[in-house]
């Protein structure tokens, strides 16, 4: 089992930057892939990024490609949402979600995750 605490979130202006960390604690966080999804009120939770344990493998939504990068240092059991270029349609609450499995025609699912930290929020401002 693992817990999951997201923080970095912010407001920030359009073209800004930001960097999310989701820091993992429990048994062996370096064996969990680790997701990235946002959510914004009212619609359904969205994809936005995955990391294999080993780091060996991302896949990243076209909505953030060249913009987002995702990363992870398991000496720190941390897992890191650089987010650059910043759109007011960014805005959301973001969250990191972990699983055990890596499967890339499943990793934007959100039921293939057993784990789930609480959010943090992003807001651009245009």
């Amino acid at each position: 089992q693992v817990q999951l605490v997201e923080s970095g979130g912010g407001l920030v202006q359009a073209g800004g930057s930001l960097r999310l960390s989701c820091g993992a604690y429990g048994r062996t966080p370096s064996l969990y892939a680790v997701a990235w999804f946002r959510q914004v009120s009212g619609k359904e939770r969205e994809f936005v990024a995955a990391i294999r344990s080993s780091g060996s493998h991302v896949e990243e939504a076209d909505s953030v490609s060249g913009r987002f990068s995702i990363s992870r240092d398991n000496a720190k059991n941390t897992v890191y949402l650089q987010m650059n270029s910043l759109k007011v349609e960014d805005t959301a609450v973001y969250y990191c979600a972990a699983t055990r499995t890596f499967v890339p025609v499943r990793i934007a699912d959100p039921g293939e995750y057993a784990y789930w930290g609480r959010g943090t929020t992003v807001t651009v401002s245009s």
